[in-house]
């Protein structure tokens, strides 16, 4: 019997977790996923939790079933990468009492506590909300004083998860640059940023690179899991940065990360910041380089929800069929995606269509007008994006699940005026980054992602107008909910 070498890869995601076996090669062997489990706090205005040990023995259920689909495999290593903004918070006898998500708000009614926003922007590289890590804790601390109290360390998701393979406490680059207190910049945790949210610099764990060598399963955990007791614990990193290191894109291109969220990402050498604060820069997952972001909020989730809604027992194949027969003027959506100038998102969205209903008016015409106004969306960020640091290139990179569309990618390709490339990396992009920096914790030679496809834009010049069009029906949903 010939056992294959192999990763195991968790990625605990907005929406759902998935577990994956790879090869070193990048082959995928199994994927098994589950959605994660969310509670509502209503001791907040808008806060969300998950159990971390309801997650974790998710986790645990996940692998068992990917190892034994994935056939004969002696696991040579484990990482983990997930949502940016997530946290778990970890006590002072060791165990995970909390976990908030990168939509936990917990914290929005303190925002205005903080002064110096200003300053904050300048060493975290984004405007300080409640999205972010620091804003979560200052919200625990006020309503839940006892908990706040007994935390030793928090953590981001994935870094989470590779405590509890490991034993080891620490937090990732690109993860911190997610927390507000850290300094992008200088690639450290920052006492002054500590300061500004009153937190204690104690509540972090010592910071470790992408690609490093946590250290060995845990030996109770590599018996019960039948995981040979020499597998290493890998450094993984956010969800985005993981995605777009599968997809081998090189300084000053743009990659659109179409998950649950879309970030518009430029890769840039120097920490560039936004003299109006409507981006973010971030570390990524090598030591050197920035990547600067604009974000088009929860696209892929408003797509994943409205295709449970309108096609709950078709595949996204027939989703694409019906589409073909779908025009612009049927329907036109604004479902609260995010613009980098605004300062409130979104909050009410929803379909204008002609009055009576038309006998045209499909459930192919909400999903082309769900799909429109993702590609809207992610077209106005990214012209924010140019603004701040100018893109020349004529191509665009893109990954992630919502590239499965063929309309997206055409609708994207036509806005831009540019051509959108696509590895063969797509579509499982952050699981394959994972494989990648696995096989650099260990020595290996690396695969090298190949071009999948290349879609040339088709009449630019109408779509601008269309575009138009769609940012005056976004208009009239502002001032419905102003």
């Amino acid at each position: 019997m010939v056992i294959t070498k192999a990763y195991l890869i968790i990625d605990i995601g907005t929406g759902n977790a998935r577990v994956a076996v790879a090869s070193p090669a990048g082959e995928l062997l199994s994927i098994k996923r589950e959605n994660v489990q969310y509670e509502s706090d209503d001791r907040y205005e808008e806060s969300i939790y998950f159990d971390p040990d309801t997650l974790w023995n998710e986790i645990l259920r996940l692998s068992a079933l990917a190892i034994e689909e994935a056939g004969p495999v002696q696991i040579e290593a484990i990482t983990a990468t997930s949502q940016r903004e997530g946290i778990v918070i970890i006590d002072t006898e060791g165990h995970s009492v909390l976990g908030m998500p990168n939509i936990d708000h917990r914290g929005r009614a303190w925002e205005a506590e903080l002064t110096d926003k200003d300053r904050v922007y300048q060493m975290t590289g984004r405007y300080p909300t409640s999205l972010f890590s620091a804003f979560k804790l200052v919200g625990l601390r006020k309503v839940y004083p006892d908990i706040f109290k007994d935390i030793a360390c928090f953590m981001s998701i994935s870094d989470w998860v590779q405590y509890k393979f490991s034993g080891v406490c620490a937090y990732e680059h690109s993860q911190a640059s997610e927390t507000l207190l850290y300094d992008v910049a200088k690639r450290d945790w920052s006492h002054t940023l500590f300061a500004q949210f009153d937190l204690p610099a104690s509540l972090v764990p010592p910071l470790k690179a992408a690609g490093s060598i946590l250290g060995d399963i845990l030996p109770d955990l590599a018996q019960s899991m039948n995981i040979h007791a020499g597998a290493k614990v890998i450094v993984g990193g956010g969800d985005t940065q993981l995605a777009i290191k599968s997809i081998a894109p090189t300084s000053n291109d743009v990659v659109i990360v179409s998950g649950t969220t879309t970030p518009i990402i430029k890769i840039v050498e120097d920490y560039v910041l936004d003299a109006d604060q409507r981006t973010w820069t971030s570390r990524h997952i090598d030591a050197d380089s920035f990547i600067l972001e604009a974000n088009a909020g929860v696209t892929g989730l408003n797509y994943q929800r409205l295709k449970e809604i309108f096609y709950p027992n078709e595949g996204y194949d027939v989703i694409e069929k019906e589409l073909e027969s779908a025009t612009y003027s049927q329907c036109v959506a604004s479902l609260g995606s995010l613009i980098a100038d605004e300062d409130q998102p979104l909050t009410k969205g929803g379909f204008i269509f002609n009055a009576p209903v038309s006998h045209q008016l499909t459930r192919g015409s909400f999903v082309f007008a769900i799909l429109w106004d993702i590609a809207c969306s992610i077209y106005e960020n990214y012209k924010f994006l140019s603004d701040v640091s100018p893109h020349h290139e004529s191509y665009i990179w893109a990954c992630g699940g919502g590239m499965e569309s063929r309309k997206l990618r055409q609708f994207i390709a036509n806005l831009f005026g540019k051509s959108i490339k696509i590895r063969n990396t797509f579509r499982q992009a952050s699981v394959l980054g994972g494989v990648l920096v696995c096989n650099e914790a260990l020595g290996l030679a690396n695969f090298e992602p190949v071009l999948l496809e290349e879609i040339e834009p088709q009449d630019h010049q109408q779509f601008e107008q269309l575009y138009q069009e769609w940012k005056n029906a976004r208009r009239t949903f502002k001032q419905v909910t102003a």
